[in-house]
């Protein structure tokens, strides 16, 4: 337990944003002076703000360092408080508190503190609805996400799966890895598949079938074996994956759910791009967490890993030409959730080869994320060499509050850097894409780096966007040059954006931009905010965890939400499939991740591969819950 306890709590105030209190309490069995209180938070102090009982020392976007009045003594057992009125928005959710907080010391240590939930003052904060109904099934299978067609009758339950003799080595590979996954998922139950035969069990017969579609699988089922039919080996895998999903709830729920005896089921995903996003630079996920959540994926039948890998917060993964990148935090300050005295937690590249290893033999692509030229505070505090030198501290915040966080694209270093940097990063990740962020570059960013003037004259760009369109015409060249294609975040598109050609967009901000960038002629893959942001809370509740600015999504929001909807017939082709996108900023624990990321993950695996015709909320309520978590 810690010597020292933090609560904080906000109590609306008409015409402003409220007003917060914090009591700091002294556990310890010494008297507490000299120190400061520093916290993260994403409630913001806002620029104007009343402070009564301390001083804010320092603020960096959601970082504060509080010092209290001169000559302050906490007694054993006494606490101090002090409130602050004048905040950057308001908060909506018990999540907008502290999110980590310390004590530092006149010696220079630092202390860590305990802390709860933002509490509400003065109103009900209401009660959050049940995320799932009961349930309903009309045919009892367990099979997430539903397929294309089925026509089944079921009947005995097999004691086991297993290949029938002469089965290609390649096939019992196959089996032998969704066997592992399925141990890993579930390593109290019981297995679906045995490598030998087993007396009791039912043969699986594998097919090579060159008239399925790539990524398609059939299944046919009678009394004595299983025929499983594909063109290629991710189509094996998903019928392989559909079969431990029938074994699995057949034996988990008997009074719901069968397994098939005769009859046939044929699927094939409906988008070519299913993806997850997880930031870890926001909030660091060791790598057996980042390992499981690519088996669940592959569990789910999505098939992109996209791994938000930097931000201002910190730069996660390790580059030999940089390693200042890695040493430290990069900015002054602890990511969410960090202690000012961790360590600096990074991917070696070791590290790296095993996850995009691990994703392969799942059929999982991983899209690495380098966030530019903005969110970039940790590069640019690590390497001072990318700054203009000249250009005035805190010309420009971000949104989230840094000062002059974006890479300058009049420093030519800049590119000698992402070089070297695309260099190693095309080395660790074999997939086609590199996505290079290019979001929430703030208003007015580079208008007062002299070397910025000087390239806006001599180039005759006008303005942030230009500069950025400028800046980011050269690093497609750059990626172009290493065999690369470029991803980004739709703002990627402003200022004239960038050749349309081998280049994809993701629609986050709101639906409605996936048919401007379509219009635009960019490939689109659809992320709304308001439907498959997994870090939004799922109830107006004040007690749900996670953010608020894109509103609130339960999960049958997300199960929902029908991305082609907002395309033409016309422009259909333009877009590549939909992706779920996990921001860390709001996810405290273990136990936050699951309740904001399921079933929603699940929902959205489901909206990329059925068909809006088989879409069924009441029978995904009734499977979904069997399904894995982290």
């Amino acid at each position: 337990m810690a010597d020292y306890h933090l609560e904080a709590s906000w109590r609306p105030i008409e015409g402003s944003f409220g007003r917060l209190t914090f009591t700091l309490f002294n556990l310890s069995a010494e008297p507490l002076s000299g120190f400061s209180l520093a916290y993260t938070s994403e409630t913001r102090v806002a620029d104007k703000y009343i402070c009564d009982g301390a001083s804010l020392m320092r603020q960096v976007a959601n970082f504060h360092e509080f010092q209290p009045p001169e000559g302050l003594r906490i007694a054993t057992g006494g606490h101090w408080r002090f409130t602050v009125e004048g905040l950057a928005d308001e908060p909506k959710h018990r999540t907008d508190g502290i999110r980590s907080a310390h004590l530092r010391l006149a010696d220079g240590r630092h202390l860590a503190i305990g802390f709860g939930d933002l509490m509400l003052e003065g109103r009900d904060g209401g009660v959050a609805p049940p995320l799932l109904p009961p349930g309903r099934i009309e045919e009892p299978y367990a099979l997430l996400p539903w397929p294309l067609s089925l026509g089944l009758k079921a009947g005995n339950l097999p004691v086991v799966l297993y290949p029938v003799e002469r089965t290609r080595p390649d096939a019992i590979k196959a089996l032998s890895l969704v066997l592992a996954l399925y141990q890993r998922l579930y390593p109290a139950d019981g297995v679906p598949f045995s490598l030998a035969a087993v007396k009791g069990g039912r043969a699986i017969r594998f097919v090579t079938e060159s008239s399925i579609a790539a990524f398609a699988y059939e299944l046919r089922f009678s009394a004595h074996e299983v025929v499983l039919s594909s063109a290629d080996a991710a189509g094996r895998q998903y019928g392989l994956i559909s079969l431990a999903q029938m074994l699995h709830g057949a034996r988990a729920d008997r009074e719901r759910f069968q397994f098939p005896n005769f009859g046939t089921i044929a699927d094939q995903p409906r988008h070519a791009w299913r993806g997850c996003h997880l930031d870890v630079s926001g909030r660091f996920y060791p790598v057996a967490d980042v390992m499981r959540l690519i088996d669940i994926l592959a569990w789910n039948k999505l098939n992109i890993f996209h791994w938000h890998l930097t931000d201002d917060e910190a730069w996660r993964l390790e580059i030999t030409a940089y390693p200042q990148l890695t040493e430290t935090h990069g900015t002054p300050i602890p990511a969410f959730g960090d202690g000012p005295e961790a360590p600096a937690v990074r991917y070696s590249q070791h590290d790296v080869r095993r996850i995009v290893a691990h994703a392969a033999s799942l059929h999982v692509e991983v899209v690495p994320e380098i966030d530019i030229p903005g969110h970039s505070a940790a590069a640019l505090s690590a390497l001072p060499d990318l700054t203009d030198r000249q250009e005035p501290p805190d010309s420009y915040r971000s949104p989230q509050g840094y000062a002059n966080n974006a890479l300058n694209p009049a420093v030519e270093f800049t590119y000698e850097f992402l070089g070297k940097v695309f260099d190693e990063m095309v080395a660790l990740f074999p997939g086609e894409y590199v996505h290079i962020g290019g979001d929430e570059v703030a208003q007015g960013a580079w208008l007062s780096s002299p070397a910025c003037k000087a390239l806006m004259k001599q180039e005759k760009l006008a303005g942030t966007a230009e500069l950025q369109s400028y800046f980011l015409k050269r690093i497609k060249t750059v990626l172009s040059e290493r065999g690369r294609k470029l991803a980004g975040w739709n703002e990627v598109s402003h200022g004239g954006g960038v050749d349309r050609d081998g280049t994809l967009l993701m629609a986050w901000e709101k639906p409605e931009l996936g048919l401007e960038l379509a219009k635009e002629g960019y490939d689109v893959v659809m992320t709304p905010g308001q439907a498959y942001y997994l870090d939004m809370a799922q109830a107006e509740a004040w007690a749900e965890p996670g953010a608020s600015w894109a509103g609130f999504t339960p999960p049958e929001r997300a199960y929902a939400y029908e991305a082609e909807a907002e395309l033409p017939e016309a422009l259909k082709g333009k877009m590549r499939g939909i992706q779920a996108c996990i921001w860390s900023g709001n996810i405290a624990s273990r136990a936050q991740f699951n309740r904001l990321v399921f079933p929603r993950l699940s929902a959205i695996a489901e909206a990329a591969w059925t068909p809006l015709t088989r879409k069924d909320w009441d029978r995904f309520a009734a499977i979904v819950r069997m399904w894995p978590v982290l």
